[in-house]
């Protein structure tokens, strides 16, 4: 599990061959500090596994399914990259939780100052947008944000300066590819709703034995105080 919070951004040094699953090697410090091989590190918000540690850096390997649902596809040797390593159980939890399961890539849309912060707009599909909340959580290329605003097929997130200064975000251009993944409690409501109103994961003998119950829906929940 991981928080959301960038300890450091790392140097791509070496990559897999365009469109080809292999090894990714970064340049990096900070994290390197107590990781052991077979640790995980998120890698702009995608949980890898440190497979080999260097001198100067670690590599994980990439497989195709991380290559086709996140941006580690288009990374080059000399890409900037956000680091986090997997939260210690003592740790601080500063940010939110965050899995590092990427749910899809979004394209930055514009970028705007707004005094001291910058503000994103991304645009996203539906089933990620379907996820998202007006002051919620979501993870932005590894890095936990708070969504200021939210439209049909986008939404925004206003980055202070250190955040800028500190991640891969202050690089952002229109037309960027980041890595989004939704609040992971807003996923498991999701899947329990779903399963509740089609009920097909019971045996039709099992489930006609069964008393019969109310759907599972959002008025459900409010009326027993959810």
């Amino acid at each position: 599990m991981f928080t959301g919070i960038v300890e450091e951004t790392g140097r791509v040094t070496s990559v897999p061959a365009p469109g080809r699953a292999g090894r990714l090697a970064i340049k990096a410090s900070r994290v390197l500090e107590g990781t052991r091989i077979g640790d995980s590190i998120a890698v702009n918000g995608v949980c890898l596994t440190a497979t080999e540690l260097l001198p100067d850096g670690f590599a994980a390997d990439v497989m195709p399914q991380t290559l086709s649902h996140s941006n580690l596809g288009a990374l080059r040797a000399g890409s900037p990259v956000n680091l986090e390593r997997a939260m210690a159980a003592d740790g601080r939890f500063g940010g939110h939780i965050v899995s590092g399961h990427i749910d899809g890539t979004g394209t930055v849309r514009r970028v705007r100052r707004d005094q001291n912060a910058v503000r994103f707009t991304i645009g996203a599909p539906a089933g990620i947008m379907a996820l998202i909340v007006a002051q919620g959580s979501i993870a932005v290329d590894g890095i936990s944000l708070t969504v200021a605003d939210l439209y049909d097929d986008a939404f925004e997130v206003s980055v202070i300066p250190h955040t800028a200064a500190e991640t891969t975000l202050g690089s952002h251009r229109p037309g960027s590819t980041v890595n989004l993944e939704n609040d992971v409690v807003g996923k498991y409501v999701q899947r329990l709703l779903y399963n509740k109103n089609r009920n097909t994961e019971t045996p039709d003998a099992e489930r006609a034995n069964k008393p019969a119950s109310p759907p599972l829906t959002l008025e459900y929940l409010a009326a027993n105080g959810f």
